[in-house]
């Protein structure tokens, strides 16, 4: 069935930042086929879905570059803890189940769709698990099985977990809305040998690869100390670079990295919520755009950035990005919405698919209401949606075509009532917080 959006305010955050203060959008079987200004718009048949979006923003979902779905347990626990890592996530992710996981990552998924995400880029475990209520709720998703060389609660060992990856690629690959991905932890928790396995599956699927990189202080010593150089540099060195990589953080990269990166076309996530929370930096994101890099934006986990949503994303990238480098005209809020959509599916190699209103491209598209307390006067609607704008006021959304929120409400799930199934799959993890917390 046509769905025809009338009378929205639409950024179709195309190459030329097209605007249309009075328009509309078709799209059908989930791609767009028509979109401009209300004086071209066609005549609906009695057959099509018509909405009159009465001046709302119609927009292109956003795009979470960088998540853990199945980590909804963890979220505001220990979040003002040192080396929280080691002393919280670590040592409880040895009692997560894959039933943990995929009602965590359904969880998770509800609250991006309400929020207007259309896109996740997701690295855990029982990725097979997530994978199906990724395909059950609806959303776009890349999604990769973690690997990194210590046991974890689904792999004994980084060559279990290779396995576990291998399978998971040849069962989701032609999927379409699931791509799987390969997601080495990160550069000091994954062994060079370990990696160069993952190149060569990366290379035999024809697979991309995500990965937490130049995120730790530790992290850049070792290799400076160990190597010599920067984990980017030893990354490339190694052949990793070369295949399509989604690079995660990036805090620390140098100056010398990013011509490195441009030449790869390595793409990253930039998780500012989450690098400003544990008090680590901020990247360097203007250097990364002036050298040509794509950027997105990600949210982390739930533990790490507490919430999926992109507007809290967005705010802190104004915030900290003006503050970092002493200048208010660094990113324009126009700047900042590229990130959160197009930018995003640049990083994710799919910005010829989603990621912008454009006839052909797939229907991921998001309603946000105007009427609300803070979204008035709206003389800048970039400015509105980076500054004044919340989840709460994403009113529908459609991945694929499919309309998945409606009226502020989910239509294929049951927010509270997949809460309360969550909740009690928690029961073995709250006690094991406990005895950490005892200890």
């Amino acid at each position: 069935m046509k769905t025809l959006i009338t009378n929205g305010l639409l950024l179709t955050m195309n190459d030329s930042f097209d605007v249309f203060d009075k328009g509309f959008i078709l799209f059908d079987e989930g791609r767009i086929e028509q979109l401009g200004q209300m004086a071209d718009c066609p005549d609906a048949a009695a057959s099509w879905q018509v909405l009159d979006a009465d001046g709302d923003i119609i927009m292109p979902g956003f795009i979470n570059t960088h998540c853990h779905l199945g980590m909804i347990p963890f979220r505001s626990l220990a979040d003002d803890v040192p080396d929280r890592l080691r002393k919280y996530l670590f040592p409880l992710e040895q009692h997560m189940t894959a039933a943990l996981a995929a009602q965590s990552a359904r969880y998770a998924v509800c609250e991006l769709l309400l929020a207007g995400t259309t896109t996740v880029c997701d690295m855990y475990y029982f990725e097979d698990e997530i994978a199906a209520v990724c395909d059950e709720m609806g959303i776009r998703a890349f999604l990769g099985e973690t690997i990194i060389d210590m046991p974890t609660c689904d792999a004994k060992d980084a060559d279990e977990a290779l396995v576990y990856a291998d399978a998971f690629i040849q069962k989701w690959q032609a999927h379409g809305r699931i791509t799987p991905v390969i997601a080495p932890h990160a550069t000091n928790t994954v062994k060079k040998d370990t990696l160069l396995k993952i190149k060569q599956l990366s290379q035999r699927s024809n697979t991309p690869v995500t990965m937490h990189v130049s995120e730790m202080d530790y992290e850049m010593a070792y290799f400076s100390e160990t190597y010599g150089q920067t984990p980017i540099a030893f990354l490339d060195d190694i052949g990793l670079l070369e295949q399509p990589f989604i690079l995660a953080h990036g805090i620390f990269i140098q100056e010398s990295d990013i011509s490195l990166l441009q030449k790869r076309q390595v793409g990253v996530a930039h998780c500012i919520g989450a690098n400003t929370k544990s008090a680590k930096g901020v990247a360097p994101i203007p250097q990364l755009l002036a050298g040509g890099v794509a950027v997105g934006l990600g949210t982390d986990g739930p533990s790490s950035g507490n919430t999926l949503d992109h507007f809290t994303q967005m705010k802190l990238v104004a915030n900290f990005h003006k503050t970092r480098w002493q200048d208010r005209a660094l990113f324009p809020a126009r700047d900042i919405v590229r990130l959160a959509t197009i930018g995003g599916a640049e990083v994710l190699g799919m910005a010829a698919v989603t990621g912008s209103l454009e006839a052909g491209k797939k229907a991921d598209v998001i309603q946000i209401d105007t009427k609300s307390a803070a979204m008035f006067p709206m003389f800048d609607p970039y400015s509105v949606l980076v500054y004044s704008a919340g989840p709460h006021d994403v009113r529908n959304t459609w991945v694929d075509g499919r309309q998945l929120v409606r009226d502020k409400q989910l239509i294929k799930a049951d927010l509270f009532s997949i809460r309360k199934k969550l909740d009690g799959e928690m029961t073995e993890f709250k006690l094991a917080v406990e005895r950490i917390n005892n200890a």
